[in-house]
């Protein structure tokens, strides 16, 4: 009889289907091969509050009264939902207490935990120490921001009673290391990506003929730590399409200045895992300009970068955070300077103007790919979860 495993999360699909990023959703159907998983995650309108995902048994916990309200977490993230409506920040204590419930009620049930996210699922199981042994696992923002007073101490709290400590970059662990102490032993792995999915043969030309121009992809939410401003600004003179593939608190602003600086650019909305699939593989660099935010936010290792590397996407990012974890400057792709127009616009026309570097950084790209295979990550967690259990 398999033993059961509760996860925790704030980013999970709420149908099938579904445009919210599905890393924790992959991470568990390769959990489901070792354990009996349980999802716990936050409510949303026109979500079922309890369903059976391939396997997976997923509950979401109703945080208010009125269903049409529970718009803290979706669509993106938490964080960024409160600066684009701050009238939401009311919806936090409400979010807290329900997960701390919902959690306490599932504790009855599982073997172990493993717990995405310091902050929300962090600080909730701050408060359900010792009940049961977990995993906590640090994705970025989490890490780098929210650690003044209370976060600091409820972090505290949770890295002491952990059973094991993961982040999804060296960069992470030396952040949580520096910040935090008990933090000796930290296990870094990344988010992985589903190579049976992603591939370069999902490649479809008719993209490429409908703009007949070369196409340069953006895939991330529109918030400050994503850097889209920086791409647009450098697209000014490269004779390419720019897709922006996303929404958030920033996208208005983005629109404006496309329009403003005349950038041949088609903002397309969030797509779902299989839409993205196709513009992977079809577009002809991907890029990711990725930037410290002002309150110290900053990317783990971003898994649209995994996905298109395994769609065969020569990469050109910021140096930022974890990111240089999956891209090597000069062979899958370039690094850039964080926010450095100037080096995003050479590294850009560099890749689109030789058809040879080109077709090697693809090749470069789908070989490192292999390292971040999501079945060798679920591999990895197993080990850490039979350990605490």
């Amino acid at each position: 009889m398999k033993k059961r495993l509760l996860v925790t999360a704030s980013t999970f699909p709420r149908w099938g289907n579904d445009t919210e990023p599905k890393f924790i959703y992959d991470l568990c159907m390769q959990l489901s091969k070792y354990y009996d998983v349980t999802a716990l995650v936050p409510a949303a309108p026109g979500a079922r509050s309890e369903e059976m995902m391939e396997g997976i048994t997923v509950k979401r916990f109703a945080y208010f009264p009125i269903a049409a309200m529970q718009t803290l977490a979706y669509p993106g993230a938490i964080v960024p939902r409160i600066r684009e409506k701050k009238s939401r920040v009311l919806l936090v204590p409400f979010f807290f207490l329900a997960q701390y419930f919902a959690t306490r009620r599932e504790l009855k049930h599982c073997d172990a935990v493993l717990v995405n996210w310091f902050v929300p699922q962090g600080v909730t199981q701050s408060f359900l120490r010792k009940r049961k042994p977990y995993i906590v696992s640090g994705l970025g923002g989490d890490v780098t921001s929210l650690n003044g007073f209370p976060f600091r101490w409820f972090k505290q709290r949770v890295i002491d009673d952990a059973g094991a400590l993961t982040v999804v970059s060296q960069d992470l662990k030396r952040t949580l290391q520096t910040r935090y102490k008990h933090t000796r032993y930290v296990s870094v792995i990344p988010m992985g990506v589903d190579l049976a999915f992603f591939g370069p043969d999902h490649r479809d030309n008719a993209l490429r003929k409908k703009t007949g121009k070369p196409v340069v992809l953006f895939v991330a939410r529109l918030v400050e730590k994503k850097g889209a401003r920086y791409l647009i600004e450098a697209m000014q003179d490269i004779d390419a399409k720019l897709l922006i593939v996303g929404d958030g608190p920033e996208r208005e602003m983005l629109e404006a200045q496309v329009r403003r600086l005349n950038i041949d650019c088609e903002f397309l909305g969030p797509k779902n895992k299989t839409e993205l699939q196709t513009l992977y593989a079809s577009c002809d660099v991907f890029v990711a300009p990725s930037v410290i935010a002002a309150d110290g936010d900053k990317d783990g290792l971003p898994v649209a970068i995994l996905e298109a590397m395994a769609s065969g996407a020569p990469i050109v990012a910021s140096d930022v955070a974890g990111i240089s974890d999956a891209v090597e400057d000069g062979g899958n792709g370039y690094l850039t300077k964080p926010g450095n127009v100037d080096d995003l616009y050479g590294a850009i026309m560099r890749v689109l103007s030789g058809v040879e570097r080109h077709e090697r950084f693809s090749r470069e790209s789908i070989k490192l790919a292999k390292r971040f295979d999501f079945v060798e990550i679920g591999k990895e967690y197993k080990k850490l979860i039979d350990g605490v259990m």
